[in-house]
């Protein structure tokens, strides 16, 4: 890729720049963006440590050397090794929330996020939230998300891999709510004790074929994060299985198992399983309530 920073001064010059250089280039968005535009604007933007709205004011600001270089090595970075944006940012953005993130932890993307903006309603109805748990939390999002919807609730974050947690520990400081928020290791509920009133959950999902066939981006992810086996579910599976032993009464299990969701269906024909639906975009999570669980179960 060759060089261009003696040609670029502007933040409205390497917009357009990296706009035209990611339209060449056949890159695959799905970890935050869905489209040129807004990756440029995001990775010109954060780079130089400038908000992603309201920002006008800057676009004809001229750069220091400094800066024009760590933008052409991350767009040349994005290009050549297929690395996801947020990654190379070390940020990623959910429910308007900035987090850290790494190769250690799978990008923020869920739709529960617009669940939890919405106050899990009506689904909540007037339960009150005392508990919530984070089921594979990864970087630690949708817990720390919880956390700032329902401010009294205390939210424990769970996840196998120790090396997520520690991303997670790190965004617990970075909002600073290490008063109620805390980790947990724990494969799937085996080191969980108590209920909870709300149980989130953003496991592995990806089946074998999907796995195999995945776009670039997604092979800088954690394989732990996302495999789980020939169908899907092997984690969600044990999810169903013994959830009900940790929600309370008029408790929400919220499940996202994405392009899985056929097979979970089909697998569960006897549990009315509530599929949800998002006004911005997303598929593939279901809710159940603990008394359906309980009913199933009986």
């Amino acid at each position: 890729m060759t060089s261009h920073i003696d040609d670029l001064y502007t933040v409205r010059d390497y917009l357009r720049y990296a706009s035209s250089q990611f339209a060449a280039s056949g890159l695959y968005f799905g970890h935050g963006t869905d489209n040129v535009w807004d990756e440029a604007v995001q990775l010109v933007m954060r780079s130089l440590n400038l908000p992603l709205e309201n920002n006008t004011l800057f676009l004809d600001a001229r750069l220091v050397r400094e800066e024009r270089q760590l933008i052409h090595e991350r767009i040349e970075r994005r290009i050549s090794e297929r690395i996801p944006l947020a990654y190379l940012l070390g940020e990623a953005w959910f429910m308007g929330m900035p987090f850290h993130v790494d190769e250690r932890v799978l990008v923020p993307r869920s739709p529960i996020g617009e669940l939890l903006e919405n106050g899990l309603q009506p689904w909540l109805g007037d339960k009150p939230v005392h508990r919530i748990l984070d089921l594979c939390t990864g970087s630690g999002c949708i817990g720390i998300g919880a956390a700032s919807v329902f401010g009294e609730a205390e939210v424990e974050l769970a996840d196998i891999s120790d090396d997520a947690l520690a991303v997670a520990e790190s965004n617990i400081d970075f909002h600073g709510l290490r008063d109620r928020v805390r980790t947990i290791q724990s494969d799937v509920f085996s080191n969980i004790d108590g209920q909870y009133d709300v149980i989130l959950s953003n496991p592995p999902y990806v089946d074998a074929e999907d796995l195999a066939d995945m776009p670039q981006e997604y092979r800088h992810e954690p394989e732990l994060g996302l495999a789980a086996g020939a169908d899907g579910l092997d984690i969600a599976h044990r999810i169903v299985a013994q959830a009900l032993d940790h929600l309370s009464p008029g408790g929400l299990l919220i499940v996202e198992v994405g392009n899985s969701w056929v097979a979970m269906d089909e697998a569960y024909p006897d549990l009315p399983l509530t599929w949800l639906e998002f006004e911005n975009g997303g598929s593939g999570v279901f809710l159940v309530t603990a008394e359906t669980l309980q009913e199933w179960q009986s």
